[in-house]
Parts: C-alpha cells; sequence; structure tokens
C-alpha cells in the first residue's frame, strides 16, 4: 500500500494530469479527482488521508457566472495546500483577493523572478527563471494575511503564500517541462512541505492490482478481455492472468477489417508466446457496412465501440460463467473521454473502449480495468517490470478503433487496402534506417480529398496522405519528430511509387496540444 498520498482536485485544465504524472515519478502516490467530489464533504476528503492538496489550472474565471468553488472549509484540515493557475485564482478570490482580466495576457514561456526567497516552495531555485504561463486573469490585490513571492514583467503577483500556513500559488504550470525548475517546486511542496516519503512503486501497484482482482473474482467466474493486441491489453491479461488463472480468462480479439496487414496472425503467434488462450472473431463485413456512409469522427468512434461491446457480449453469452469484461483502458483514454460527463475540461474525443459503451441496459457485464489510473509510459515500464516479451513493447500504438479513424471520410475497402499498403512501406522504412525505437508513433493519414499529379508523362488524380510521427512520453503531449529530409524525401517517393491511389504525402509538424495524435 502507498503510505503517502497527495490529492489533485481537478478543476479541468487539460494539465492537470501532468502533476499526478509528475509527483508519481518522484516517487509519491497521487490521484486526480473532479473537485465537486469533495467540495461539500470534508470527512471524505479526511478519509483519503492526504499529506496535500493542489488546485488544478483550468478554463474558467472566478468573475463568471457560478465558476467552480470549493469549500473554504478545506483551508482549515492543517494539511498542506498549492494552487496552480486557476487553483491560485480561486484561492485569492475565495479570501477576498481582488482578480481581474489582464491587460497582458500571457501564454508560453516567460521570465519568473523570486522575490521572497524565504519559502520552502522556491527552495534552491534560482532567483531568475523561465516559467509557463497560460492565463488571461490576473490577481490585483492580494487578500488579507498573504504575501507575494514572485513575479513576470507582465503579472505583478506570478506567486504567493500565506504569512503563517503551507499555502502556496503560482500564476504559472510548474508541471510542464518548460517551466525550468517545475519539477523542483514540486519536489519542494511534496517533500519539504508536506513530509511525503517515497513510497509509490510499479512493483507495489502490480501486487494491489493482482490482489484486488483476486478478491474481487472470488467465485470462479470468468473474465473475458477485449484484445487488442498492444501493450496495454497484454500487461492487463498478464495482470488478470496472474489472479485468476488462464482457465477463468478469455481474450477476444476481433478482426474489424481495419487492421494493419499480419496483425491477426502477430497476435495469434504473442498470445501462444505468454500462454495466453485467445479467440479470434471474424467481423470485417459487420464493421465495414456499419461504417460505409459514416464521416463523422465522433460517431465512427461510437460505431465502432458499440460494436465491440455487442460483440463481447454475444460471446459472453456463449461461455458459460463469464461475469466481467475487461479492458486495458489507460489514463490518457479516461481524461479524454470524460469531459462529457465532467463538463470541466473541453471534450476532445471518445475513446472505443471508453465513449463507446452501450448504455447498461444492453449488457450485464462488470467491467474491469486494473490500468485505468496509469498513464501509458507507466504501462511500459511496467510491462518491463514483468517481461513483456521485446516486440510488444516497442510496438507503436495502434488505435481501438484503427484504420477507420486514419481514413478522413468514408471508409470503404478500396481505401483501406491503400492505407495498408502505405502503412507497411513506412514500418519498414522506419526499421531499415533504425529510426522506428527511437519515434514513439508512425502512421499514414488517407485524406479524402484528391490532387492533380504526373506519373510517366501521365496526368494522375489521386488522393493526398499525411504522414504522422511523433515524440512522446506519456502520449498526453506529443511533438513530431523532426527527421531528415532524405528519409522523408524516401518515404514519400516509395509510396507514391508503389501504392496505387496516392500521389502527394505531405508531413504533420503539429504538436499535441495544439493537435492530437491521431486526427479524427
Amino acid at each position: 500500500m502507498q503510505k503517502d498520498l497527495i490529492l489533485i482536485l481537478d478543476f479541468g485544465s487539460q494539465y492537470s494530469h501532468m502533476i499526478a504524472r509528475r509527483i508519481r515519478d518522484i516517487g509519491v502516490y497521487t490521484i486526480l479527482l473532479q473537485y465537486r467530489d469533495y467540495e461539500n464533504s470534508i470527512s471524505n476528503l479526511l478519509s483519503k488521508k492526504s499529506k496535500g492538496i493542489i488546485l488544478s489550472g483550468g478554463p474558467f474565471s472566478v468573475n463568471e457566472n457560478n465558476p467552480p468553488l470549493i469549500s473554504k472549509d478545506i483551508f482549515n484540515l492543517n494539511i498542506p495546500i498549492f494552487g496552480i493557475c486557476y487553483g491560485m485564482q480561486l484561492i485569492s478570490f475565495l479570501f477576498q483577493g481582488k482578480i481581474e482580466k489582464s491587460k497582458y495576457q500571457e501564454y508560453g514561456k516567460t521570465s519568473f523572478t523570486i522575490n521572497n526567497s524565504n519559502n520552502k516552495l522556491f527552495y534552491k531555485i534560482p532567483k531568475k527563471s523561465i516559467v509557463w504561463m497560460s492565463h488571461f486573469d490576473e490577481i490585483k490585490i492580494l487578500p488579507k494575511n498573504y504575501k507575494t513571492i514572485g513575479y513576470t514583467p507582465s503579472c505583478s503577483i506570478a506567486a504567493f503564500k500565506h504569512i503563517n500556513k503551507e499555502i502556496y500559488a503560482v500564476q504559472f504550470h510548474p508541471e510542464v517541462k518548460n517551466t525550468e525548475y517545475g519539477i523542483y517546486m514540486l519536489k519542494n511542496f511534496v517533500f519539504h512541505i508536506c513530509k511525503c516519503e517515497k513510497s509509490w512503486k510499479l512493483k507495489n501497484f502490480l501486487k494491489n492490482a493482482i490482489k484486488n482482482i483476486k478478491k474481487r473474482i472470488n467465485n470462479k467466474k470468468k473474465v473475458l478481455l477485449g484484445f487488442s493486441g498492444g501493450i496495454d491489453s497484454f500487461v492487463t491479461a498478464y495482470i488478470i492472468h496472474n489472479a485468476i488463472g488462464k482457465n477463468y480468462l478469455i481474450c477476444v480479439f476481433v478482426d474489424t477489417g481495419l487492421l494493419l496487414s499480419k496483425e491477426k496472425e502477430r497476435i495469434f503467434a504473442l498470445c501462444n508466446k505468454m500462454n495466453l488462450s485467445i479467440k479470434i472473431i471474424d467481423a470485417k463485413n459487420r464493421f465495414l457496412s456499419r461504417l460505409s456512409r459514416v464521416i463523422d469522427p465522433e460517431i465512427k468512434r461510437k460505431i465502432i465501440g458499440k460494436e465491440f461491446f455487442y460483440i463481447f457480449q454475444e460471446e459472453a453469452e456463449k461461455i458459460k460463467d463469464v461475469e466481467f469484461l475487461a479492458q486495458g483502458t489507460i489514463y490518457s483514454d479516461i481524461i479524454e473521454s470524460s469531459s462529457k460527463k465532467s463538463q470541466l475540461s473541453c471534450s476532445i474525443k471518445s475513446h472505443h473502449n471508453v465513449g463507446g459503451l452501450p448504455d447498461s441496459k444492453f449488457r450485464n457485464l462488470k467491467i474491469i480495468e486494473p490500468l485505468k489510473e496509469l498513464f501509458k509510459d507507466e504501462v511500459r515500464k511496467l510491462g518491463e517490470e514483468i517481461g513483456i516479451p521485446k516486440e510488444i513493447l516497442r510496438k507503436h500504438p495502434f488505435p481501438g478503433p484503427g484504420l477507420g479513424i486514419r481514413i478522413i471520410g468514408r471508409i470503404n475497402e478500396k481505401k483501406i487496402n491503400i492505407l495498408k499498403k502505405a502503412e507497411n512501406i513506412l514500418m519498414e522504412e522506419l526499421k531499415i534506417h533504425d529510426i522506428y525505437d527511437s519515434v514513439s508513433q508512425a502512421f499514414i493519414i488517407l485524406l479524402p480529398i484528391k490532387s492533380v499529379g504526373v506519373m510517366g508523362d501521365k496526368r494522375t488524380y489521386e488522393y493526398a496522405a499525411v504522414l504522422r510521427i511523433i515524440n512522446t512520453e506519456d502520449f498526453m503531449t506529443a511533438t513530431f519528430s523532426h527527421l531528415s529530409y532524405d528519409f522523408l524525401e524516401k518515404i514519400s517517393n516509395r509510396i507514391t511509387s508503389e501504392v496505387d491511389g496516392i500521389n502527394r504525402i505531405v508531413y504533420d509538424i503539429t504538436s499535441k496540444p495544439p493537435a492530437t495524435i491521431e486526427w479524427e
């Protein structure tokens, strides 16, 4: 069990998950909860035995009608509190500070100066450094009993603290890597202010996950695992297999017709290697018929998600004593899909295993998601710990909806075959040039537009395609890969020469944010 805990109350910032990840990285367990879960329940907050509370940023203004707020009673719990961005403005607002729309809105890097180094938050941090700002409001007058401890060229109160209590706040984002000493600030809060000890380890997570599943499935009921063939589903399978045994775990892999070439054969071989029982369902016609006239990406994801679950329900009914459906859902899936429920952050996209769930009246299976609190890089580290084969660990993520969301617009078999051939060439060249393992994800997007070209002195009118190659740590933020022009030219030449149907390749140089990794 984790000895110490930092609780993050989330006000809708797209960076909130990164606070949790950074603190876990330094060895202390963190949970991220919607602020509403605790706004009126101090007893619940105390039951968590949190050693510190972080109030996240968010897209709101405290001067709006009905802004997200919390009870002032939280500040009387004698638990250290750290407000970040909106969290800073919220503390000021609750204690009668004055917040106004900023004359100079700050987005991005700026210079930060500490004007009161006699505080634990900035322990051993240089007086001047670079921080990452993202705000349109700013504090003009501090509440009583608070003092300024830092400023930027256009924000006179960029950090403050209570004069007696362990309450701190900053206007910038210490959780992002663009803030030069951000990780030191988080360490200072966690270790020097909250007095936490390092107790969060993935090995502990694994033991607890196996123990919890054993406890939940204690009646010899079977678990059907929706198996995608990626690292998330393999680690999920390992955990459940170790909790209940091979005879009670059935991995179901659905061939949607939207897979990469030879993916089905690869999955089958790897499952045999890991001693996992797998059943492969051929549902190509079923999926393609449902998707044939669909253009909207959200509707695509919903249809694909529902069809998966209908298939799992059908398979569960064929097998005796199946009571649970397991998924390899990870934290980033939940974050990007949960906003419609929380109405805090902006909705990004539905994930097929989160946003595509049919209404509960359509299914009787209980859901098991052992990885839902982990980030992608944590899952990969866990895979290394438990000995998942390297070919699984190194494999680039492939979206659950498959090529269906890499074909923009309507889907048909001709487009699928075009995209498969292009993806094959990309993978070959990445491996030939020893680039595959140095990038995080690489794929092709087939656009619904055609362009004029010339081949063999003849006019062509074929599809344009997008090459997307990114680098990332946790798949919540990402940058495009800075690859050589020679390599990009090689990819373009091979695809336009060898794939009938594509005569133009462009390279996507957009980071996440503002874009997402997949296009749909």
